[in-house]
């Protein structure tokens, strides 16, 4: 794939040393892109990435031992069950890599166990931790005493990339690369404070990649700093755009969650592919961040009783699910402006394939093959040679 990509006009990507496809798989929780889905993706000299959130959801006797857990000690044994289902994840996407291409764990920084997620990653020896919904202003003390693994931000405007720089910069670092997320394109948590900023200018490619290049052209970064363009990519005359406006590659979250290797159910895949620009819709997550997904039976009731929600919004004694996976969470904490629900569980139920009770994070563009399912082989060929491989099977699970 690396002489179709030359041959097509596309520049390879190099990070920490690794010549490498142009094209970064993207972090999707809940299980979503777990060991199976990284690991291909490496496997085929790409970047894979790896989903931090509550991957205990793969694992029976990790689930079996903690799903019913209640009480104040519940929160403490749930955050060690998906510790180590992220060290069996990350094993079984580097035994399926064999080697080539370059892993990456995702971490957002609005999860309670942050800073543990990425102590356990580069425990583990991951080669990347990549890191969004939030400033990751702490990662470099986090990763301190592992120089060899890449740091990698989530960024949408180039307000935020000169800000991380220069906190980075007093800590002894810099960025290894830099993803620049479109909040208008890309799916799941979005990089804008509100969702009427979605479609700020400020945030489009040609505005912030050029904006970026030339902030880290003047603090003498030139060359030192990849960036990665994320949001509505689906063909290699995308990244032959974005790479003529400076990006050095591309990351792909929805296009991967739809591929046959894909960590989540059949029935997932589906509701992603099927969706329509108009089941498409942007609403305030309990995170408080604006997000974006498939208008499925379960939102499409939500987002109705939303404004009763907020509107007998209180503070809990406790988190839902025992769980506190969120730092802030707008449901526990009475928050009333943010969404009104339990993340982990319908994220939980979308993994499961269950619309009718399931979060369906999506990303607003369109698909490369449609409503078909497809393995991340003929993705890579199509994004890489933009020749589209002859259809196999069909969906697969």
């Amino acid at each position: 794939m690396r002489a179709a990509a030359l041959a097509g006009g596309l520049h390879l990507f190099n990070l920490r040393g690794k010549e490498l496809l142009p094209v970064v798989q993207g972090g999707m929780g809940v299980g979503v892109s777990a060991g199976r889905l990284a690991g291909t993706v490496a496997g085929f000299g790409a970047v894979g990435t790896l989903s931090s959130v509550d991957l205990r959801r793969h694992h029976p006797d990790l689930m079996e031992a903690t799903a019913s857990l209640e009480g104040p000690a519940a929160k403490r044994q749930i955050d060690a069950a998906n510790l180590v289902a992220l060290g069996r994840e990350i094993s079984k996407a580097r035994e399926i890599a064999g080697g080539r291409g370059l892993l990456a764990v995702n971490v957002m920084r609005a999860v309670n166990e942050y800073q543990h997620y990425v102590t356990c990653a580069l425990e583990c020896g991951i080669d990347a931790v990549v890191v969004g919904a939030g400033l990751p202003l702490d990662l470099p003390e986090l990763a301190r005493d592992f120089p060899d693994a890449a740091l990698v931000p989530i960024l949408s405007d180039a307000r935020g990339v000169q800000l991380v720089v220069r906190k980075w910069e007093k800590k002894g670092r810099i960025p290894d690369a830099i993803v620049i997320e479109h909040p208008k394109l890309a799916g799941g948590h979005l990089g804008a404070s509100k969702v009427a900023d979605l479609g700020d200018r400020r945030f489009d490619f040609d505005v912030v990649l050029p904006e970026a290049r030339a902030f880290l052209r003047a603090a003498g970064l030139e060359g030192k700093v990849p960036l990665i363009a994320a949001g509505g990519i689906a063909s290699r005359d995308d990244i032959l755009r974005v790479q003529a406006l400076g990006a050095s590659a591309v990351q792909l979250g929805t296009a991967f969650a739809v591929t046959t290797e894909s960590d989540a159910h059949a029935e997932f895949k589906r509701v992603l592919a099927e969706a329509r620009p108009e089941d498409i819709v942007e609403f305030t997550s309990v995170a408080g961040l604006p997000a974006r997904a498939v208008r499925t039976p379960w939102l499409e009731k939500y987002l109705r009783l939303e404004p009763r929600l907020q509107s007998h919004a209180h503070a809990k004694e406790h988190c839902t699910m025992w769980f506190d996976c969120l730092a802030n969470c707008g449901l526990r904490d009475g928050n009333s402006q943010w969404g009104q629900f339990c993340i982990d569980k319908t994220l939980g139920f979308a993994l499961e394939g269950r619309p009718e009770k399931g979060l369906f994070f999506r990303g607003a563009g369109r698909l490369p093959f449609g409503a078909q399912v497809r393995p991340v082989q003929d993705l890579l060929a199509w994004l890489m040679a933009g020749t589209m491989p002859p259809a196999g099977q069909g969906a697969a699970a």
